[in-house]
């Protein structure tokens, strides 16, 4: 029989864990539930695992790369801040509707972490996560385009999460993708009103918003 590592184990419980929660729900999780999944003794749970909260990381981490990791802003040449944030944000609806069993995972993983004592942290981590890949996003965007922002991007990063979190479950309750799409594109066109050409004159206030 294969010896799998640690770092194997771990990989395989995550992704059990994942099915389980996805298929029953979070509460049904238990470390039985996650094992019997995985196809593997208890002990390798606890060898992985010194609790059921150090799973629950391990699967918002894992959703997390998954989910909200918006793509990249291609590098095209002369590509606007609109056309910019318009693919960004449509690569994030393929993700959405690749996985919606998955994205609704995650707002039943951010409730549970929310009542269960000790586990607020993985509700704040969750959302930490999101928010800097938003703010990284916005300055990526900012540098390709040559522009700045004209509101601070640790805010504006929060606008967009808000908005981003709304239309994302509003979908996972009507599946109206033509509804969705259409309030993408419309945050898109009202996120591009807020960028400035870089000038030598607004260098000053580029670290703040880039």
């Amino acid at each position: 029989m294969a010896r799998h590592s640690a770092d194997e184990r771990r990989e395989q419980l995550v992704e059990a864990a994942i099915r389980v929660m996805v298929r029953e729900g979070v509460a049904k999780a238990t470390t039985r539930a996650v094992v019997a999944e995985a196809g593997v003794p208890l002990g390798a749970f606890h060898y992985c695992f010194r609790s059921k909260q150090e799973l629950l990381h391990g699967v918002i981490e894992r959703i997390m790369l998954r989910a909200l990791d918006l793509p990249r802003a291609p590098a095209a040449a002369g590509a606007s801040p609109h056309d910019l944030i318009r693919a960004a944000l449509h690569g994030y609806w393929d993700r959405v509707r690749e996985r919606p069993d998955e994205h609704q995972l995650t707002y039943e993983l951010t409730q549970y972490a929310l009542r269960e004592p000790g586990l607020a942290d993985v509700a704040r981590r969750q959302y930490q996560h999101y928010l800097q890949v938003n703010i990284d996003h916005l300055r990526s965007v900012a540098r390709l385009a040559g522009i700045r922002w004209t509101t601070e991007v640790p805010v504006l990063a929060r606008h967009g999460l808000d908005l981003l979190d709304g239309i994302t479950l509003h979908w996972l309750i009507d599946r109206d993708d033509a509804q969705a799409l259409a309030a993408l594109d419309l945050y898109a066109a009202h996120l591009a009103t807020l960028a400035v050409p870089l000038t030598d004159e607004s260098s000053d206030s580029v670290p703040l918003s880039l």
